[in-house]
């Protein structure tokens, strides 16, 4: 039975065996663009030919996300397929890094099972760092004897960011082990290795490390390209590196690829890589180089199970209207027509809610910080960065108590152990420049803590209490108003649909800019102060820590 398929939704309502789509079609790697067809038979290409036709729309291979963190769409991988199948995404380079570390292997397990329940290609990684450090508490462990079994797991298609770039300069044998046994089963190697330069980078390199996605600097990412590096060229909701690196493309397009590590849902509404398609284009960049590096590179070096657009490959692929907007007409996985004009055809499924929020709720009380200091070190929140700065501070003091300075935007800040009853750490962060009431989260990298910023203890208290009552989410709260995402599934994702996490983030992503934040991304900045092994000063259940010196730190001057 053979279809013509051309800007129709109805073989979405059938099982198709056999069609035929055309455009002009994008030989990428030839770079050639020509009038042809494409024969689609069970779910695979059986032949791309030439032919002139009166088809003005263009038929590329899929979009693939070099590396994200699924987890921080908020949305369980089946339902973050749902989105970004819209947007042309057909594949993603997954590190289940999040839930591992609530959940530990299990955590994994959930992921790679939901994934598999909707057609985008999900490629999951075995996650390197669990914990992240050992100055924070996390969930779970993942030993190097986990990771071996693993990476036997033909599921499992890497060994995801080695965060712990220290361990692997230093020797560490639990962190060689681990590369070890990526290199035993030819699986590659993910770096994470921010400002990491010189020497050091050399020997990161060394030890079998392909790839980053945290340069954040053109010299940086220069510098670990001409060493044989891989660099990903990161923008999501909070971290936005395309600016600083996309001027290496045209040179480096080879060994070059787009992804948004951290995507929180209002954002995956909108787009996904195809925006950073039309961005690179509007720049000029040759578009054969900007879709060798939105579509070509991640399936090579990954070895992924995902068509080019060539016979005998899996049907995956995109139809667009032009390749200056890449405003996505239809996808197409393994030959299924699962979005078309904005609307996807991927369904929900059921799965069964995990999580281990084992604390209780706390008092005003535990959030003061008894201080007789003139100055204090505070956090500086850099908007659309992860990495932070170090400022220091006049303190604040009320009735011998540290409390947050909305004058100078010098705001109180928690992060809270929410696998077991533990004292809460404090810390001052600037930046945030909220006016009132407070903001909190339970997505919290890396251990997914709960971590909270306002203007009062009182607050911030009531924040936190919100989310332990409710095993996770994201909230705001003021003297008139509560507003709750909540995220029972791990206390980092939603067990409900794409549509309605993504409209109700946005509502609260609204309250916390009318309670006076200016920054971009207000949660996702937020989940990232806790983020350890990003300089400079951040802020894990233990207390303050210094990134560059990997140590401790103390809040009083």
């Amino acid at each position: 039975m053979l279809f013509l398929c051309i800007n129709t939704a109805y073989f979405c309502s059938i099982k198709i065996n056999s069609m035929i789509v055309q455009g002009n079609i994008v030989d990428i790697q030839n770079k050639r663009i020509y009038k042809g067809e494409v024969e689609v038979e069970n779910g695979k290409i059986t032949a791309v030919r030439e032919i002139n036709h009166a088809v003005e729309n263009y038929i590329i291979p899929g979009f693939v996300d070099a590396h994200i963190h699924i987890e921080s769409s908020m949305l369980v991988p089946s339902e973050f397929a749902k989105i970004a199948v819209v947007h042309g995404t057909v594949a993603t380079v997954s590190d289940p890094h999040e839930i591992a570390n609530v959940l530990g292997v299990k955590g994994v397990d959930f992921m790679i099972e939901n994934g598999k329940k909707v057609p985008l290609k999900f490629n999951f990684g075995a996650p390197s760092c669990v914990p992240a450090t050992s100055f924070e508490s996390a969930g779970a462990i993942i030993d190097s004897e986990d990771i071996k079994l693993m990476l036997e797991n033909p599921d499992i298609k890497y060994l995801a960011e080695m965060m712990n770039y220290p361990g692997v300069l230093f020797d560490e044998e639990e962190v060689l082990k681990k590369i070890q046994h990526a290199k035993n089963n030819n699986k590659p190697i993910d770096g994470h290795a921010p400002g990491l330069r010189g020497d050091d980078v050399t020997k990161y390199i060394s030890a079998g490390i392909s790839t980053d996605h945290e340069c954040f600097t053109y010299d940086e990412a220069l510098e670990k390209l001409q060493k044989g590096m891989k660099v990903i060229i990161r923008e999501g909701s909070a971290a936005k590196n395309f600016e600083a690196l996309i001027d290496l493309l045209p040179e480096h397009f080879e060994n070059m690829m787009f992804c948004s590590d951290d995507k929180h849902p209002d954002d995956l509404l909108l787009g996904h890589l195809n925006e950073l398609c039309e961005r690179a284009v509007a720049k000029g960049i040759d578009v054969f180089k900007v879709l060798q590096a939105a579509c070509i590179n991640p399936v090579k070096h990954y070895n992924l199970d995902v068509g080019l657009l060539e016979q005998g490959d899996d049907a995956d692929f995109i139809v667009v209207k032009d390749l200056r907007s890449f405003n996505v007409l239809q996808t197409y996985i393994n030959g299924e027509l699962v979005a078309e004009n904005g609307k996807s055809f991927v369904k929900s499924v059921p799965f069964k809610v995990l999580n281990n929020f084992n604390t209780d709720k706390k008092e005003v009380v535990d959030f003061e910080f008894k201080s007789t200091a003139a100055k204090i070190r505070v956090i500086e929140a850099l908007d659309g960065e992860l990495v932070t700065n170090e400022v220091k501070a006049d303190a604040l003091i009320k009735y011998g108590n540290l409390v947050s300075n909305t004058e100078n935007d010098v705001l109180k800040m928690t992060v809270v152990n929410r696998y077991k009853n533990a004292e809460p750490s404090i810390a001052f962060i600037k930046n945030f420049g909220l006016k009132e009431g407070a903001i909190a989260s339970s997505v919290g990298h890396d251990s997914h803590n709960i971590i909270a910023v306002g203007v009062s203890d009182e607050a911030i208290c009531k924040a936190v209490n919100l989310l332990i009552a409710n095993k996770g989410g994201v909230c705001a709260v003021s003297a008139s108003e509560e507003k709750i995402v909540s995220l029972p599934v791990a206390g980092i994702m939603s067990d409900k649909p794409a549509e309605e996490i993504g409209k109700a983030y946005a509502e609260l992503d609204a309250m916390a800019k009318q309670m006076g934040s200016k920054l971009r991304a207000p949660y996702m900045s937020l989940s990232f102060m806790a983020l350890l092994v990003i300089p400079a000063l951040k802020l894990s259940d233990k207390g303050l820590f210094d990134g560059n010196t990997f140590k401790f730190t103390s809040l009083e001057v």
